[in-house]
């Protein structure tokens, strides 16, 4: 697949890139719409400035995938594809180095004047709703790009644990930002779900910004005592 991209014009290329990002996103409210009609929720009313802040993040999401892309043909990201027990290791190192560095982004944005200059936007929302995992501060957006593309360079990482963490992250952002728990009190007790980032997780997180930093799991807020059930 990335062979075949290499070779299109870079106007199709941002395009493919454009259209690939706005469907995540349509896909995320769509899922998140029905979640929310199932459980009896309020219906999602999306304002205008949501609207053009989710438009814009999807562009500077666009523009981290054209870069992780060029990096990728320029030799300077490597990525390989072969089918082993790599690609489930190489998903856990992902997985884990991003929750890790998130955390010390979010953590350090939540303890700056970033708060009241960049994050503050994000948490206008304190009981969160499926659009406001787009609803970022263009710096942020930049930030967790940066990481994201900064990440990739450092080793070659295996093609299929790259779409499976790039699933599983959209799977996470949506889920905490559902604004309710979509699982049961006896599944989210079970050891390992336990540690991972619920939706109550991320929500007790908007309404008290003290705690709960974490994205995927609550493994450094419980090393830090930043961790609240």
């Amino acid at each position: 697949m990335l062979e075949y991209l290499r070779h299109l014009p870079t106007s199709i290329l941002w395009l493919i890139f454009l259209v690939e990002n706005a469907a995540i996103t349509f896909a995320v409210l769509y899922i998140g719409r029905k979640v929310l009609e199932k459980s009896g929720a309020a219906a999602c009313i999306h304002t205008t400035k949501e609207k053009w802040i989710c438009t814009v993040t999807n562009l500077l999401n666009t523009a981290f995938t054209f870069a992780g892309f060029w990096l990728w043909k320029q030799g300077i990201i490597t990525i390989s594809n072969s089918i082993s027990w790599a690609v489930l290791l190489h998903f856990i190192v992902l997985f884990l180095a991003m929750d890790l560095l998130m955390f010390v982004f979010h953590y350090l944005i939540h303890k700056t004047f970033l708060y009241k200059a960049v994050h503050g936007l994000h948490h206008e929302a304190t009981d969160p709703k499926p659009i406001d995992l787009f609803i970022l501060h263009p710096v942020e957006t930049i930030a967790f790009g940066g990481m994201w593309v900064g990440l990739l360079t450092l080793y070659t990482f295996n093609i299929y644990a790259i779409i499976i963490y790039l699933i599983v992250n959209v799977v996470f952002g949506l889920a905490g930002h559902l604004g309710l728990e979509p699982l049961p009190i006896r599944l989210r007790e079970q050891p390992l779900i336990r540690y991972l980032g619920t939706s109550t997780f991320h929500h007790n997180h908007h309404r008290d910004i003290d705690c709960n930093f974490g994205f995927y799991t609550s493994v450094w807020d419980r090393l830090m005592g930043t961790y609240k059930a």
